[in-house]
């Protein structure tokens, strides 16, 4: 398979794409990203409260794929843990997408955080963040079930999302989060 680079290269461009990944998340790979976004806002130079916001809400997106991804084969073999995720940056607003396989039986149980959470108002989600980290229940995979909602305060913004079926045990999940220095 030949991939035209330049054309790759080009629709990045043209979404202004500042940093995109695909690969297995480690904790390393984690640290990487956060300071080469913070070099790149500095390098920009941002206001200090939307890079702080934008680090922040990247911070959560970032930890949610490394902590709440599912593998996609037994042995960890071609997949694996393997997510993708892109920041770009358009009129003025950053945008964040992560992308990621969640198994098929996980799916309805995350919808419905997510459509939980996107039905809430401003205040409504400050009452709830407090009612979670007041109740101290971790997942499965050891968070609190914080991390949505924290995104969803911090950016004033609906969670953009798709789930689409990749066979009958995965399907790929995608966010698309919005940061605006108006909000």
């Amino acid at each position: 398979m030949m991939l035209d680079i330049f054309d790759f290269y080009d629709k990045m461009e043209r979404n202004n794409i500042l940093l995109s990944f695909k690969g297995d998340i480690t904790s390393e790979l984690l640290t990487s990203i956060l300071q080469i976004m913070e070099s790149k806002m500095d390098n920009m130079h941002e206001e200090p409260k939307l890079k702080k916001k934008v680090y922040n809400v990247l911070v959560e997106c970032l930890q949610n794929l490394y902590h709440h991804m599912d593998e996609t084969t037994e042995n960890g073999g071609e997949r694996g843990r393997s997510a993708i995720f892109m920041i770009g940056k358009q009129d003025g607003d950053y945008n964040i997408i992560t992308g990621n396989y969640i198994m098929n039986d996980n799916v309805a149980g995350l919808k419905k955080r997510l459509d939980d959470v996107n039905a809430l108002t401003k205040e409504e989600l400050k009452d709830y963040y407090k009612q979670v980290l007041n109740n101290g229940e971790m997942s499965m995979k050891g968070g609190g079930g914080l991390g949505m909602i924290d995104i969803a305060r911090k950016t004033g913004q609906k969670l953009h999302y798709n789930f689409m079926a990749i066979d009958d045990k995965f399907s790929f999940f995608s966010l698309n989060i919005k940061v605006s220095p108006n909000l």
